[in-house]
């Protein structure tokens, strides 16, 4: 799918709190970006401009979160007791211990996946440490807040077709969480599966999806 399409990552300086993120886009890719266009941004650097990466040492950790957290697999990014504590800060306690009793035993009958759908959006957005690109690899970054209001902004200041806020990573995941009207989600998904965002020391947390109106 992504063969069929140009995708050009846009290189930035590294993004912080103090950044607007549309001004950013316009800065750095105004002058590649058309009216045919679609431009996409990872959602980690949307966060980090909303000013949600948070210092692990400044969470209070509390019991829940420290016996929560031993119950999901290690890879994940809430088996870390200020990740789980970030996402209970977010979500609350009771709608996070309904989602994990829910889960449980919905795994106990083969259908995995329960907690996520249950415990809200940033369950499956909150990062862990090492998660996202320096210097913010020692923060825990949540989820950005509205982002199809994000993704509005973006199209309004650039002039684009439309815009995107994407979840996508080197596993073959990719997640659109808002975008524009007239953007087909599912389909930037398929264009953005091979991840084209370099969120490291590639430093392209946008790309512009060329001539997606044809």
């Amino acid at each position: 799918m992504a063969e069929k399409y140009e995708i050009l990552p846009i290189p930035t300086r590294i993004l912080t709190v103090h950044d607007n993120i549309v001004d950013a886009i316009k800065e750095f890719g105004g002058d590649k970006i058309g009216p045919r266009d679609v431009v996409c941004v990872a959602e980690s650097v949307v966060a980090i401009t909303q000013n949600r990466a948070i210092r692990p040492e400044t969470l209070k950790i509390g019991f829940v979160a420290k016996v929560l957290s031993q119950l999901f697999p290690g890879w994940g990014s809430i088996s870390n007791w200020s990740a789980m504590q970030s996402l209970i800060n977010e979500e609350g306690t009771p709608r996070i211990l309904f989602a994990f009793v829910v889960g449980a035993v919905m795994k106990i009958f083969h259908k995995p996946g329960w907690f996520y759908r249950l415990g809200g959006e940033q369950a499956r957005l909150v990062d862990d440490i090492t998660g996202t690109m320096p210097p913010y690899d020692k923060h825990i970054v949540l989820g950005p807040k509205n982002p199809n209001r994000v993704a509005q902004a973006i199209k309004e200041g650039t002039g684009c077709f439309g815009a995107t806020v994407a979840d996508v990573n080197d596993l073959k995941r990719s997640c659109v969480i808002g975008c524009t009207k007239g953007v087909d989600p599912r389909l930037v998904e398929k264009i953005l599966i091979d991840n084209p965002f370099g969120n490291a020391s590639q430093k392209t947390p946008i790309c512009v999806i060329k001539d997606y109106i044809r």
